[in-house]
């Protein structure tokens, strides 16, 4: 079966095209737009498909509109109840009425399609497919019963589901109804301080490692799991615990205590959740998904402190990854036999020639070293940086490699030289890469393997001095994490970089 997955309704529009249940290609519309995140999650850019998206997963897959089979879009209007609180009154029908004519879009934006076998598939649902019927298990990496668990901001009336797969089909045993949303009371923290809402929730993240949960007692008050499996969000009056701030403004201990209180508190409803799903079902292996599944701070502590002994988290946790779990779940409902998910490595990829082109068309010098990762190496060791470039994009949102930069990693200053190239925070830290047999020598805590950046590491105390770029775990202490992207060593030129 010949399966499109398009999310388009919120952000992080992307494509994905699964044939014959194997994942041929996936994609964020913002490869192709150079628009971050595709666009904004304003219900009047509901309409707006990841067209761009689309048309190269057909290509890839040497496809024409007219051989798809079925299209699976990452939302289901008909399950949107208005009378929630959690929704938009002024606005959401109109996001509603958007995602109903999703089909007449696509009949528009993508000539030749006629409207055949459109699927409408509940949010949650994708999320949860795009893990739990990608996730490889065991030394063999095959698909396997598990248990699974999707939290983000908000589907269609829920944020967040959790359930159980076996034999590829899903028991829903618990969903949270809007107005509660552990990724809205993120998203409303974000706001808070300064950063963009539904974007830069990562930020956030990254700023909780310099705080002090100082408030945990009170937030567990406000924020807490329910005995049935939910948990409850109540409204928080951020200004008593940190002044707002603007984008721009410094920031002061009072903003990284307040973001290290609202992670500490989602860490513990995750917990309490895992707990709850691993009594149900009884399985040891978790799949997770969602925008709050990015959080690699609240991964590594489920991994080591919730029931469960195996964790797999989507690549493309974040909305992206609906399109690609709305198809999986569409090719696992026709009876399609599923391949798992070996690689992030599924978007586009130019060849040597094509490159080359470019280059010539754009008259920028450049040279075609024998030896490229030598000539690389030679450039970090001389505190240089380089922009590397190689293979096929990655599907999510972390750099893998393929679309990376590169700096030396014992030269103190790098991490601020990285963040002023990217134009980001100087509180930012920038991701250790290591080969996988030497992991274990430097680092003290984490999964091995971890090809994804979806965990955090412990630095072994004696290399902790030389670890540029980690996170300091506590403001006023001396240790720190990062999140190591663990390189298998696979015969890519990249191995050479030692």
């Amino acid at each position: 079966m010949r399966v499109l997955g398009v999310n388009a309704i919120f952000h992080d529009s992307a494509a994905a095209l699964v044939v014959d249940g194997r994942t041929v290609a996936a994609a964020e519309e913002e490869r192709f737009s150079r628009r971050k995140h595709g666009k904004r999650p304003v219900p009047f850019s509901a309409w707006e498909l990841p067209e761009q998206a689309i048309a190269w997963c057909l290509t890839q897959g040497g496809l024409t509109p007219d051989d798809l089979d079925a299209v699976a879009y990452s939302y289901d209007p008909a399950l949107v109840d208005h009378s929630s609180a959690g929704l938009d009154p002024s606005w959401e029908e109109l996001r509603t009425t958007y995602a109903s004519r999703a089909p007449q879009f696509l009949k528009t934006a993508l000539p030749g399609y006629q409207g055949q076998g459109f699927h409408f598939v509940r949010h949650h649902v994708a999320h949860a497919a795009s893990a739990a019927l990608a996730a490889p298990w065991g030394p063999d990496g095959s698909l396997a019963d598990c248990a699974v668990l999707a939290v983000d901001g908000r589907g269609e009336s829920t944020s967040m589901l959790a359930g159980e797969y076996r034999d590829r089909k899903l028991d829903v045993l618990q969903v949270q109804a809007l107005p509660h949303s552990l990724g809205l009371l993120y998203e409303d923290l974000t706001a808070h301080l300064g950063f963009e809402r539904s974007s830069d929730e990562y930020k956030v993240m990254a700023m909780a490692s310099y705080g002090t949960s100082l408030h945990l007692d009170h937030f567990r008050q406000r924020v807490y799991a329910t005995p049935d499996g939910g948990f409850r969000t109540e409204s928080i009056d951020w200004g008593r615990f940190a002044p707002a701030r603007r984008p721009g403004d410094a920031f002061d201990e009072s903003h990284m205590d307040l973001a290290a209180t609202v992670q500490a508190a989602l860490e513990e409803v995750l917990l309490d959740l895992c707990g709850w799903l691993h009594g149900r079902t009884g399985n040891s292996r978790l799949a997770l998904a969602g925008g709050v599944a990015l959080n690699c701070v609240a991964n590594t502590r489920l991994l080591a402190d919730s029931p469960f002994s195996e964790m797999w988290v989507q690549p493309a946790a974040g909305d992206s990854g609906t399109a690609l779990g709305a198809a999986l779940a569409v090719a696992a409902e026709a009876g399609d036999d599923l391949e798992p998910m070996t690689t992030a490595a599924l978007g586009r990829s130019w060849s040597d020639a094509q490159i080359e082109l470019a280059l010539s068309t754009a008259r920028v010098p450049y040279q075609r070293p024998a030896d490229i990762a030598g000539a690389a190496a030679e450039i970090i060791a001389d505190d240089g940086i380089v922009a590397w470039f190689q293979s096929r994009a990655e599907y999510g949102p972390r750099a893998l490699g393929h679309r990376s930069l590169l700096a030396h990693p014992a030269r103190e200053g790098n991490t601020e030289r990285l963040n002023d190239i990217k134009g980001r925070e100087q509180f930012r830290p920038v991701a250790p890469m290591v080969l996988s047999d030497r992991a274990a020598e430097i680092f003290d805590r984490g999964p091995v393997p971890s090809p994804y950046m979806l965990f955090v590491h412990d630095v072994a105390p004696r290399l902790a001095g030389a670890a540029a770029g980690c996170h300091p775990r506590r403001r006023h202490g001396t240790d720190s994490n990062g999140r190591c992207l663990r390189r298998p060593p696979d015969g890519n030129p990249a191995d050479n970089l030692r």
